[in-house]
């Protein structure tokens, strides 16, 4: 075994060898995680188990034993009414995808402004936005629909459209988001080389701006694929329905008929699967935004 050493008069390098340190309490913040997350998807798992089973099992078996009903629930949700699951399917997506998308481009436009530009009343508008955020839904549901009403709207796809492009929250994050990721001299470089505004916008802020308005996108997509309250009011049309509001009539349908019960089950099973699948595409864009604040870091 050799032994490393040092000359007279020198002094031995320190390490480079960085000591591991393990955190107190980590081990008690995973486990109140993992406790978190059972609690959340228990539901789901219970939703996803009993979409399998036939009306008869769905009250007298264990509640996570999975039946063999799966394809019947299926065939007869499809069938039912001629099919009007899927069309209330294709009304929610109408809804979360083009009102999630609108959203969330006038949320970038909003937030950029706030961010990028110096005028009279910023601050005072940026703070009637913060407001905004703390007004719950349920408030201003009816002074809509009056407005809706009053512009021959009410009961049209547009009545629950046109109220959620404006969206608060997705405002206040592009303008934190803006702020802190498009340089001041970007922009000022790009004005001296004769670029105009618009153009400035649309080539350069908007890529930078990405990876925060995924965020901002599936946050609002989420909101109005789970909306109850607004189609509630505003839509008489069951033509018309998303499908929160479509499951919630075979809810009030299956109080004396226990044979809907399984469709509402199977219902709600798929209505979480576009949520899954959007997660799953989008999530790569939150890996980049970590790598890339990693090593800024």
């Amino acid at each position: 075994m050799s032994t490393q050493t040092v000359a007279p008069g020198a002094t031995a390098e320190p390490s480079t060898r960085r000591p591991i340190v393990r955190r107190k309490g980590g081990g008690l913040a995973t486990t109140v995680l993992l406790l978190g997350a059972v609690y959340c998807l228990i539901p789901v798992a219970w939703v996803v188990v009993a979409s399998s089973k036939a009306p008869r099992e769905l009250f007298t078996t264990f509640s996570f034993a999975p039946g063999a009903s799966l394809l019947d629930n299926l065939s007869a949700l499809s069938s039912y009414a001629g099919g009007q699951f899927w069309q209330w399917a294709a009304n929610s997506l109408l809804y979360a995808g083009l009102g999630a998308l609108l959203s969330t481009l006038v949320s970038a436009m909003a937030g950029y402004g706030l961010a990028k530009f110096r005028f009279r009343g910023r601050e005072a508008l940026f703070t009637v936005v913060l407001a905004g955020v703390l007004v719950p839904g349920i408030v201003v549901a009816v002074p809509q629909y009056l407005l809706m009403a009053a512009a021959g709207l009410a009961g049209t796809y547009w009545s629950v459209l046109l109220p959620v492009i404006i969206n608060p929250f997705g405002i206040f994050l592009a303008r934190v988001f803006c702020a802190a990721s498009i340089p001041d001299e970007t922009l000022e470089a790009a004005r001296i080389d004769g670029a105009g505004e618009t153009r400035i916008f649309a080539s350069i802020a908007l890529p930078m701006m990405v990876q925060g308005l995924v965020t901002v996108f599936l946050l609002q997509f989420v909101g109005i694929w789970n909306n109850f309250l607004l189609p509630f009011i505003m839509l008489s049309d069951q033509d018309k329905y998303p499908m929160t509001l479509g499951l919630y009539s075979f809810l009030s349908k299956g109080a004396g008929d226990t044979d809907l019960y399984p469709l509402i089950v199977t219902g709600s099973a798929v209505s979480i699967l576009p949520l899954i699948a959007l997660i799953l595409v989008l999530q790569r864009y939150w890996r980049t935004d970590m790598l890339a604040g990693g090593l800024k870091g």
